[in-house]
């Protein structure tokens, strides 16, 4: 079994003293996050588990606990957001000399095979245009050199619950996809450019547009052969039918909740209320087998 730790919400930087506590006991409860009344046991002992994959912007409040996984036998590695996105974007994120830094000491910590670089969602805005990703792609591909063998992009989708908070950076001549003021096709070869000469393979993220014309080609976060090839653990090549249509992802048990992140990226499809993930956040139990709340053992175990 691999676990997402989590594509819902950022457990690395908010949420690293519960991971480990279900870590010891063995065990986690996750709400389905469309019936809350139906929950799961998932194991977490280390005979079940074969990966964890960790999605953060911030390592730093979990990387004092990795020798202690690593001393459990537990393999994982990690999918890190880094990007350079202006304030009225990205809030609360760590700036980028500070991400980089903590990327840096993660790859040093764990091997630059286990750090996977995630320069996505590009968002075209007139803040966040076709020469500001450039330039930003560039900065931190630099400073990641010998720090990761691989670069993840994709560009930005718009659901329900990011809908009106992003839609105010669409200027004229700006589509958020960079549709109508060919971005796409100006920045993508420049990125592969960029991610090569720095030592890194490029591939995109449940993208639906075809990248492939430009040297991009279609990447699993959750990827088997990638396991395998970095683990030698031969796991589930089953895509994940939970996952859309466009991604790649084998199945995974994914231990996060929606609404329970703090960073505030205007984009973010995992949070409706940034005031509700505040709540939630202050009233989260480190010690409770569920990330929000307090749900029984008597769930359904897996």
């Amino acid at each position: 079994m691999i676990i997402s730790a989590s594509r819902r919400t950022d457990i690395p930087a908010f949420y690293a003293a519960w991971f480990m506590n279900r870590i010891r006991d063995g065990y986690c409860i996750v709400p389905n996050p469309f019936n809350s009344r139906r929950v799961s046991h998932i194991s977490l002992k280390p005979e079940d588990v074969d990966v964890i994959v960790f999605w953060t912007r911030n390592p730093q409040p979990l990387m004092p606990y990795l020798a202690e996984l690593d001393a459990r036998g537990i393999r994982y590695y990690f999918q890190y957001t880094l990007m350079n996105n202006p304030r009225p974007l990205d809030p609360l994120s760590p700036p980028v000399d500070t991400a980089i830094k903590h990327f840096r000491n993660l790859s040093e910590l764990i091997g630059p095979e286990k750090v996977i670089w995630r320069y996505d969602p590009i968002l075209f805005s007139e803040m966040t245009d076709l020469g500001f990703h450039g330039r930003s792609f560039e900065l931190i591909a630099r400073a990641l050199r010998n720090h990761t063998r691989r670069s993840i992009v994709s560009i930005v989708d718009v659901y329900k619950k990011n809908k009106k908070r992003i839609q105010g950076f669409s200027k004229p001549g700006f589509d958020l996809d960079g549709s109508t003021q060919n971005g796409v096709a100006g920045l993508m070869p420049a990125l592969v450019d960029m991610a090569h000469d720095n030592g890194m393979e490029i591939f995109s993220c449940a993208e639906e547009i075809d990248l492939k014309v430009y040297g991009i080609h279609p990447g699993k976060c959750i990827d088997d052969i990638y396991i395998q090839e970095t683990f030698g653990k031969d796991v589930t090549h089953r895509k994940d039918p939970s996952q859309r249509k466009a991604c790649g992802c084998v199945i995974s048990r994914d231990i996060g909740m929606y609404d329970s992140c703090l960073f505030g990226c205007r984009y973010c499809y995992a949070t409706s209320s940034f005031e509700q993930a505040k709540i939630n956040h202050q009233e989260h139990d480190p010690d409770a087998p569920s990330l929000l709340g307090r749900h029984g053992t008597s769930a359904r175990k897996e």
